[in-house]
């Protein structure tokens, strides 16, 4: 008995490497784009929180800077002197031009109905009249962006 064995055709035989090769080739190109959407989600990932930390080191200094913009007030109360209210003044206004650059803007709360979103009571008063009336502020409030940066210390009424 002899055994045929049946030889590939070289035909065959390319179409067979060809088609492994176009299948590598598909296997390559897939991982290709995925690397480099990856890549590009990384990217807008790294600029996100790039951005973010930006914005939260800008908070940081403004929040300092209207610590200071407290003491002036501070002072202003304090002092009876014409010529040291003006310098403060001064000094004050100059410091406000440059929070007010970075669009911090302060808000009033005196009278208005105590709104928790953009006020922390620190005090209440038994007064009569409307109850959750603002009937004191201790420390301003100030908006950036239009977001909260600082809520403003209050006493509300009972």
């Amino acid at each position: 008995m002899s055994e045929t064995v049946e030889a590939e055709s070289p035909d065959s035989e390319l179409s067979k490497q060809i088609e492994e090769l176009t299948a590598q080739r598909d296997r390559e190109h897939d991982l290709f784009l995925r690397t480099l959407a990856e890549f590009d989600n990384y990217r807008k990932r790294t600029q996100r929180e790039q951005a973010k930390a930006e914005q939260n080191g800008k908070r940081e200094i403004l929040l300092s800077l209207l610590e200071v913009l407290d003491a002036f007030e501070r002072a202003f109360r304090q002092t009876d002197s014409p010529e040291t209210e003006r310098g403060l003044g001064s000094l004050y206004n100059q410091l406000l031009k440059v929070v007010t650059t970075e669009r911090v803007k302060p808000f009033d709360s005196l009278g208005t109905p105590f709104d928790p979103a953009i006020h922390e009571a620190i005090a209440t008063s038994p007064n009569g009249g409307l109850s959750g009336l603002v009937v004191e502020e201790h420390r301003r409030g100030y908006y950036w962006n239009d977001e909260l940066l600082r809520p403003a210390q209050v006493t509300v009424l009972q």
